[in-house]
């Protein structure tokens, strides 16, 4: 059976063990009832996921043009302590970044390679967390809007990592931290500002298991563009990738924008 539809990141479900979706053009596939199974993915074409004309994509699957002109990827959504909105300062568009920036974000801890410290709007717990390949997170504030959340991850960062190691992560080699103790000895770092917003009762480390039947020793990852078609046999979903019995990886974050065909 084929299906063929331009990449956008995988729809996840939080249960006993994560649940992944792609949706495809007039179907989806749940991959959680693949492994063990051989797939074929082919290389089409692009689809800009702003303006839908086939375009080279540039970034985070939006055209060149796209990119530099949407909200939704101004540098504030990967630096949180550039928003504005709060302020009323417009960097793209202020009615679309008030909607983003001026809700309650978290500042967690998450582990999946090592402790690592990050922000994420409260509506995206715990699929942020899934999205990055997270086996243990920790909210540790809730602030009410991005800026704040923002300057409490700048001040962090310098105490804590705020990147993955993504092979480690496939690899499955976690550092076994303490997100409770971490969290104590951070908060004495905090701006005075933000540590009203510390989440002092709450206090749930939640834990994430992933479809995995197989870690990869060495990993390859896959551009689909440059080898245009591949097969193998999924052996685990985790993060937004999709692990294949030979140590290939496919992220499909990554490949967002482009169009392809999957056969089973």
């Amino acid at each position: 059976m084929k299906y063929q539809g331009v990449l956008k990141k995988m729809n996840t479900v939080f249960a006993d063990t994560i649940e992944y979706y792609l949706e495809m053009e007039n179907d989806f596939l749940n991959f959680n009832q693949l492994l063990d199974r051989k797939l074929e993915i082919q290389f089409e074409s692009y689809q800009c996921l702003s303006c839908s004309k086939q375009k080279k994509i540039f970034r985070q699957g939006f055209c060149y043009d796209c990119f530099y002109e949407q909200p939704s990827v101004g540098d504030w959504v990967m630096k949180p302590e550039l928003s504005t909105a709060h302020l009323g300062i417009e960097d793209r568009d202020l009615e679309f970044e008030k909607s983003v920036q001026l809700k309650p974000h978290i500042v967690y801890l998450a582990l999946a390679s090592e402790i690592k410290v990050g922000v994420t709007r409260k509506t995206q717990v715990p699929t942020r967390w899934i999205d990055q390949g997270a086996s243990k997170a920790l909210a540790i504030l809730e602030t009410p809007n991005r800026y704040l959340a923002g300057i409490a991850e700048v001040a962090l960062k310098q105490y804590v990592s705020d990147k993955t190691s993504w092979q480690k992560m496939l690899k499955n080699v976690v550092f076994d931290g303490d997100l409770l103790l971490k969290k104590q000895e951070l908060l004495a770092y905090l701006p005075e500002e933000v540590k009203p917003y510390v989440l002092s009762d709450d206090e749930t480390i939640l834990n994430l298991q992933y479809p995995v039947q197989q870690y990869p020793s060495k990993i390859k990852s896959l551009n689909i563009e440059k080898a245009q078609s591949f097969e193998g046999v999924l052996k685990g979903v985790k993060g937004q990738y999709l692990l294949f019995e030979d140590g290939t990886v496919f992220n499909i974050r990554n490949n967002e924008g482009l169009v392809v065909s999957i056969t089973l």
